[in-house]
């Protein structure tokens, strides 16, 4: 380029300089260089701190990260296996899928709540607000244990969870409870649902996940059966896949129950029983079985009764809601928590009572034209009337308990003009004396303690005096005197053994011979209404005398009890034998029955006989072999 030669834009730069009187300077290379050095050293710190935590904080950041995708899951417990006598399985328990929702993980994910709730709906049908209410309830309490979403899930339903890619769902291995013959042994046995809140807030140690027992033995050996927990690993990657999964420890089940009831027994009884409601039209009953030399409970069933697998199985929620709103009452368990006038099956105690309080010897008769009259204060040319059920004419104790004469135990408790009745509170003493008034201590849940009434009772209710014609009513198992099943037979069981009340039990696994009351000195006493039951059964007029045939000697007590202002009737047998050698006592009721008595002695008739055949007969045979 020639000297004069100017570039455009050095011209330019030069009149711009020119305008704004700025001279041209050297610019120096400092400023770069302090740059260059400081990204330099910067970039140097960064590599060197990725190297280092590379080289000596790898591992330690590698397990950080995992623990970051590692969830810890609890494993419900099966629960003890229930078994009858003999070892037979009455409840235990089956392996199920179990779809679960980690809570910490639910809200820990803000971003994927929307999608786990969705799929909850879509493959579960359980609505958004349904979780999110028992979400908000374990916040509220401080807790944030797992949710059950649906139990005993299908496999397919597993694999869509599964690729789902939602971490805080997942499926659990779990257990529901399985019963064996359910509707003949859901009375005793009960059942189990899943835990509530309110279980969860009594019991920190249970989880979501835990069956709870709800009823019978399940309820009341609850502390027992229950199992010991496990521990499930589970790895899932970025996008909530499952990489791996291990058990971090396995649940272990809860310990074996052994029952004394007789699993067969209880099956024959089921089965008579059945039939025998059915054929008079009738569904509601009981029938109670026991052992009276130890107190052991042989069969014991409510009837109408229940399949107590739909209470484990959640596909048959119409069938629990039908159950549990019955008007039947059919989880009631009336065996010990129903009261009963003990109608006529009383007067052998009353009688026990009369002999020990000199109201009378055994052999004195009283004359029963079929009724009784009691003078009337208000209008003395109609005395108050109390019937007999029928004529009975002249009857000491024995005949008076094998024909049930209610003018003889009228007589002995409320007095005549020739006798001198024992009188309310001499006789309460007496119910109390046999067990009447307090619980038996069967181990099953809900036991009732019954009802003694007394004039001190009457007045403070009624602001009425007790009459001789409230004893005339109780001295016969009527008015306001009122039992629970269980007492009855067990008071039984006392009278048959001659004289040791004993606590009646179920669980042979926690349970033994226990004497509550020492009757023996009683003896005398005792054996007189013994032979007065023997003669129910020997006396072409005893109540039982369609026992009378039967390969063995028995001893038994009817009664029939007017309910619902004497326009219905219960019916009840209790007898026992062999007589001389009491082995079983067998109780049967039937509510609203037809025909009295005549409704419960033939399924009396047909316990005693099963049983005699299928577990007495061969060990007496042995006996008198042995004797001879």
């Amino acid at each position: 380029m020639k000297r004069g030669d100017v570039s455009f834009e050095e011209a330019i730069s030069d009149e711009w300089a020119g305008d704004l009187q700025i001279a041209e300077v050297k610019i120096s290379k400092t400023p770069f260089l302090v740059a260059f050095a400081f990204a330099f050293f910067a970039v140097a710190s960064i590599l060197a701190r990725v190297a280092y935590l590379q080289l000596y904080k790898g591992d330690y950041f590698f397990g950080r990260s995992r623990l970051n995708l590692v969830q810890l899951s609890y494993v419900a417990p099966p629960r003890g296996q229930i078994q009858d006598r003999f070892g037979y399985v009455l409840a235990d328990n089956k392996v199920i899928r179990t779809a679960m929702l980690d809570t910490r993980t639910f809200l820990r994910e803000k971003n994927k709540r929307q999608a786990a709730l969705t799929v909850i709906k879509e493959v579960f049908g359980v609505e958004e607000r349904e979780v999110m209410s028992q979400i908000e309830e374990k916040i509220s309490k401080g807790v944030a244990d797992p949710i059950v979403i649906s139990q005993d899930i299908s496999k397919e339903k597993a694999e869509v969870l599964g690729r789902s890619g939602i971490s805080s769902l997942y499926v659990s291995d779990a257990y529901k409870r399985n019963y064996y013959a359910g509707e003949e042994f859901s009375s005793l046995v009960g059942y189990t649902s899943l835990s509530n809140p309110q279980d969860l807030e009594a019991d920190p140690s249970l989880s979501s996940s835990d069956d709870v027992g709800r009823a019978g033995i399940e309820k009341y050996y609850e502390w027992f059966l229950r199992g010991t927990p496990g521990e499930t690993i589970r790895v899932r990657d970025a996008q909530g896949r499952v990489l791996e999964e291990h058990k971090r420890s396995n649940p272990k089940e809860g310990p074996t129950i052994k029952l004394s009831i007789d699993g067969e027994f209880q099956r024959f009884a089921h089965r008579v029983m059945k039939d025998q409601l059915a054929s008079l039209g009738r569904n509601q009953g009981i029938v109670i079985a026991m052992d009276p030399r130890n107190g052991e409970i042989l069969a014991y069933e409510n009837f109408p009764t229940y399949d107590n697998n739909i209470f484990a199985d959640a596909v048959r929620s119409k069938e629990r809601m039908s159950v549990i709103t019955s008007p039947e009452r059919l989880l009631f368990n009336k065996g010990v928590s129903g009261l009963y006038n003990p109608a006529s099956t009383i007067k052998p105690m009353v009688g026990i009572a009369a002999l020990a309080e000199k109201v009378i010897d055994p052999y004195r008769s009283i004359f029963s034209p079929g009724y009784i009259d009691i003078p009337n204060p208000y209008n003395p040319d109609k005395p108050t009337r109390y019937l007999d059920w029928r004529y009975q004419g002249y009857v000491d104790l024995s005949e008076a308990i094998a024909k049930s004469s209610d003018v003889y135990f009228y007589a002995v408790v409320g007095g005549t003009p020739e006798i001198k009745g024992m009188g309310i509170t001499k006789l309460k003493t007496w119910w109390q004396k046999f067990g009447f008034g307090s619980i038996t201590g069967i181990d099953l849940p809900g036991e009732e303690k019954g009802f003694l009434p007394d004039p001190s009772w009457k007045e403070r209710v009624f602001k009425r005096a007790w009459t001789i014609g409230d004893s005339y009513n109780v001295s016969i198992g009527q008015g306001d005197f009122l039992v629970t099943p269980m007492q009855l037979i067990n008071h039984m069981a006392a009278i048959a053994n001659g004289g040791s009340l004993l606590k009646p039990f179920l669980s042979l696994t926690h349970g033994a011979k226990e004497v509550v009351s020492d009757l023996g000195g009683l003896a005398k006493e005792i054996r007189e209404s013994q032979i007065g039951m023997r003669e129910a059964v020997t006396s072409v007029e005893g109540t039982a005398y369609r026992l009378h045939d039967l390969p063995f000697d028995a001893a038994a007590k009817t009664g029939t009890a007017q309910t619902k202002n004497k326009t219905q009737e219960n019916s009840f047998f209790i007898g026992y034998a062999p007589y001389n050698n009491p082995q079983v006592l067998v109780m049967v009721i039937v509510e609203n029955a037809k025909t009295g008595a005549l409704n419960t002695v033939p399924v009396g008739r047909e316990l005693l006989s099963w049983y005699w055949e299928n577990r007495i007969k061969d060990s007496e045979g042995d006996k008198e072999t042995s004797a001879r």
